[in-house]
């Protein structure tokens, strides 16, 4: 399991496109690593489900705060590996850093990715 780590607001000023295709990238590393062979998730694919739900106004708000950057952690803390996409983003970069700290793999492209088992 790869957790794949990329930008979700950076550099977008909350614009729901610009969130819509980061997460559309995220989601699009994750099918690559399925068709690999891997299992490629997204934190956003679990935390923007709960935001929701739990009445969320948008990124940011306390709501935002409570779930999103934890979800992602707790589910790093069961990937292999991490995949980090994209430009800047300190979020993505705190999951590389969590990941490493905690000796997990940590890639920067899809190549780099051994074959699954």
């Amino acid at each position: 399991m790869i957790l794949v780590a990329g930008p979700y607001r950076s550099g977008t000023g909350d614009d729901p496109r610009k969130l819509d295709a980061n997460v559309r990238a995220m989601n699009e590393a994750a099918l690559s690593l399925f068709r690999a062979g891997h299992l490629g998730v997204t934190g956003e694919a679990l935390a923007l489900p709960l935001l929701e739900t739990a009445g969320s106004t948008g990124p940011g708000d306390a709501l935002y705060e409570e779930i999103f950057h934890p979800v992602a952690e707790q589910l790093l803390a069961r990937c292999d590996a991490v995949l980090r996409i994209g430009g800047p983003s300190e979020g993505a970069d705190r999951m590389v850093e969590r990941a490493r700290a905690w000796g997990k793999a940590v890639y920067t492209g899809l190549d780099e990715i051994p074959a699954a088992r």
